[in-house]
């Protein structure tokens, strides 16, 4: 498996710090609104990494943050009246609610950077005695220049950068390109005792503490988008190289922009769109698939003719499925004819594309293009006539790889409560009748379904899976 090093600036062999695990990181939002379209793509994409990790029997630590102290937030608190933490938790929740529509699993940890003030508080103060920080008036700043590899993930050279740079005469900086990394409280903020001021960390630090709490000093990915680099990851490996004497990540991943019918998302040009609007016109499912349909390190086109021509390719591979699963439901069980084995191999070539795709830097694109070549063979050669095995294999792969990719092509009909209703009273009539193989037979239909029974004293209750 190959992976496009933004560090190296170039694709490289994957070797995890420890063998068949991997320790990722990915930069979540700042909560103090809904998320758009923008932030949807590398949840999405880093999401399906996983999954793939996952799918070649990776056992994957998958950490992603919450921002939840800003001066965005704390901006949003004082308009709306209310304490900064209704802010945050509304909108925690939201963005919650949009990964499960988008089905983005949750990370393993998803840590809020109010709640790692006291690291944070740490690796600062070891920052201040290995001589990479000091204060001035309560603030302190991270000494950029004595961290010989400042720039190697960006690419800037440090005098570029200075030269490009002022110092407010009211600045207390050493250096123009040192940052902050805690800050005094300004009235009204929330704030947290330190050893410097009552005041809150800078953004960049948090990260850092986070990731090295909850995956160790160094990392196997650190991932986001391509407008993280510099200088928010940048930054990153400073203070956590500086603090903690080694490498940080091994593979930094960056997604590519996303603009809105060729122009960059923004909301003065009135093209800014949030999951939830997007999601008011596709189903979720529809963005998600349209997100794979172009590389992860290109930049995507958001517009309203390629969303429905995602959503009719997605209905596609559905249809194929469906229409596998009714001829499925009368298949002969036999031995495999000559024909139907030279099938087999031409599917299981078809998956062979797939890993080969997500082996190549994750190329999606191409992944998809396997799964549609794996779609027309099944189309044009299973037929009523077809064997049994071979219907069933087909359809496993085309229903597994597209679940790789966080796609669900697999609808069953969902039963509607009156339905549900009658099919228990059959089955409570056919054990009356002492026709348990029948009462059997409906029990595991309404649990394929999604239909879970629960026999009780006051009778059968029923829930949705």
């Amino acid at each position: 498996m190959k992976l496009y090093n933004t560090l190296t600036k170039k694709k490289e062999e994957f070797k995890p710090l420890e063998e068949g695990k991997v320790r990722m990181y990915v930069c979540g939002p700042t909560v103090y609104n809904y998320i758009h379209i923008g932030n949807a793509r590398p949840m999405i994409m880093f999401d399906t990494v996983r999954r793939y990790f996952e799918y070649k029997g990776y056992q994957v630590n998958y950490v992603s943050n919450f921002t939840d102290v800003d001066d965005k937030i704390i901006k949003k608190a004082v308009e709306e009246g209310v304490p900064t933490t209704e802010i945050t938790k509304r909108y925690i929740d939201a963005v919650k609610e949009d990964m499960k529509n988008l089905n983005v699993k949750p990370a393993t940890t998803h840590p809020l950077a109010t709640q790692e003030i006291d690291g944070m508080i740490e690796m600062i103060q070891t920052l201040i005695e290995k001589g990479h920080a000091y204060e001035k008036n309560g603030t302190v700043y991270f000494r950029t220049r004595s961290f010989d590899g400042y720039g190697k993930l960006s690419k800037k050279n440090i005098d570029d950068l200075e030269a490009g740079a002022r110092i407010a005469v009211s600045e207390e900086k050493e250096d123009p390109m040192d940052f902050v990394l805690w800050k005094p409280k300004k009235e009204g903020e929330p704030y947290w005792e330190s050893p410097w001021s009552e005041g809150r960390p800078g953004w960049h630090i948090e990260c850092s503490v986070m990731s090295k709490k909850y995956l160790g000093d160094q990392i196997d990915i650190h991932a986001g988008g391509e407008d993280l680099i510099f200088p928010h990851h940048e930054n990153e490996i400073a203070q956590s190289e500086a603090a903690n004497g080694k490498g940080f990540a091994k593979y930094w991943l960056h997604n590519g922009f996303l603009n809105i019918d060729n122009k960059k998302m923004s909301k003065s040009l009135g093209n800014f769109f949030t999951v939830r609007e997007v999601g008011a016109e596709y189903p979720y499912e529809v963005l998600r698939f349209f997100m794979l349909n172009v590389h992860y390190r290109s930049p995507i086109n958001f517009s309203r003719e390629l969303m429905e021509s995602a959503k009719n390719a997605l209905e596609r591979i559905k249809n194929a499925v469906s229409n596998l699963a009714f001829l499925l439901e009368n298949a002969p069980e036999r031995a495999l004819t000559a024909e139907e084995t030279e099938f087999y191999k031409t599917i299981l070539e078809k998956k062979e594309k797939f890993e080969a795709a997500m082996d190549d830097d994750f190329n999606t694109a191409d992944a998809v293009a396997a799964i549609f070549e794996m779609v027309k063979a099944a189309n044009t050669s299973l037929t009523a006539d077809s064997s049994k095995q071979v219907i069933a294999d087909t359809k496993n792969w085309i229903v597994t790889l597209s679940n790789v990719l966080g796609v669900d092509v697999d609808t069953k009909e969902e039963l509607l409560d009156n339905d549900i209703e009658k099919l228990i009273q059959d089955r409570q009539d056919a054990r009356k009748n002492r026709d348990f193989k029948k009462a059997d037979e409906i029990r595991d239909l309404l649990l394929e379904k999604g239909i879970i029974l629960e026999d009780t004293r006051e009778g059968v209750k029923w829930k949705r899976a």
